[in-house]
């Protein structure tokens, strides 16, 4: 079977994706993967494998604080990013993914990060004697491990907000969705295809149409729907600067401006912006879910006391 681009672009490419993936990898690495599909038998394992010795090159390259070679060194880490988008997208392609698979590419993407970020940093501050490199060097590796885990808590936590409220809803006397006051019968960010962990539960509760957790973010700021329609318009999710956006300027625009400690602190200092507006938003979600419940219990109180009558 002969794959087209638009199967790769429809099977692999994912809703929402982050900015730097969506504008300089899926270009490239959509193509590659055609041909990779197509004239090859190369397996998603082994692309994994060589994205890996890809990113230990870089690490290399940052490890002689040498001008070149730091640039030669972004080249690779980005081209190193590249192959390591190309694993999973020949794995959905061709229904060839597995558990030791998604194993792999976790832990390979962390150790690159860790030996890319050791390998500047020291390499720097061999070149200058200054230990501020040191300090950068740590963070980095800090905020990207507190980026990944953190994604994986808020992922947990609004899956469980969701239980929660489908649990409540079932235990409820209401028979019809309708009956339920408006702002519990949609909420636009909810997306199966932008949660592959969602259980059929999660989906059904979805298709009922019993879910807003967002009624006050949205009502406090309303410049962010329409900002959220065109970043999703155009595949990009609102959480701007990600772990991804993170390394990318702390491997490539870094060393290839020459600006590395600018440029590490100016994106860390964006990370954690955006990792508290996101702490924000699900302190406030949380307040809509004790709402939601309470509607849930007075709708189906009324529902009940009408059935009496």
């Amino acid at each position: 079977m002969k794959f087209t681009l638009d199967d790769v672009r429809s099977q692999t490419y994912k809703a929402r994706d982050a900015w730097w993936t969506v504008f300089l990898v899926d270009p490239l690495a959509g193509r590659l993967v055609l041909g990779t599909a197509n004239r090859t038998s190369i397996t998603p394992n082994q692309i994994t494998w060589g994205a890996f010795l890809l990113g230990l090159g870089s690490a290399g390259c940052f490890l002689t604080a040498d001008r070149t070679w730091l640039i030669v060194g972004a080249a690779l880490y980005h081209l190193s990013f590249v192959l390591d988008c190309m694993d999973g997208k020949i794995a959905r392609l061709k229904g060839t993914g597995t558990v030791l698979g998604g194993w792999l590419d976790y832990v390979f993407d962390r150790i690159r990060v860790l030996t890319c970020a050791l390998a500047l940093m020291w390499g720097q501050f061999q070149a200058t004697g200054q230990e501020l490199y040191l300090i950068l060097g740590i963070g980095v590796v800090f905020l990207d491990m507190l980026r990944y885990v953190d994604a994986l808590q808020i992922a947990k936590v609004r899956r469980q907000m969701r239980r929660t409220l489908k649990k409540a809803y079932d235990e409820s006397t209401i028979a019809d969705p309708s009956a339920l006051p408006d702002r519990l019968r949609e909420d636009p960010d909810l997306d199966p295809e932008l949660d592959p962990d969602l259980d059929s539960d999660e989906i059904r509760i979805r298709t009922m149409g019993v879910v807003d957790l967002q009624e006050e973010f949205r009502s406090r700021f309303a410049w962010y729907i329409g900002v959220r329609e065109w970043l999703r318009d155009h595949r990009v999710r609102t959480h701007l600067i990600s772990g991804i956006e993170f390394q990318m300027a702390v491997f490539i625009i870094g060393p290839v401006l020459g600006y590395i400690v600018p440029v590490t602190v100016g994106a860390a200092a964006l990370l954690l912006v955006f990792e508290v507006a996101i702490m924000y938003k699900l302190w406030l979600s949380s307040r809509d879910l004790a709402r939601a419940l309470a509607e849930i219990r007075r709708t189906s109180a009324q529902v009940q006391a009408t059935a009496g009558n």
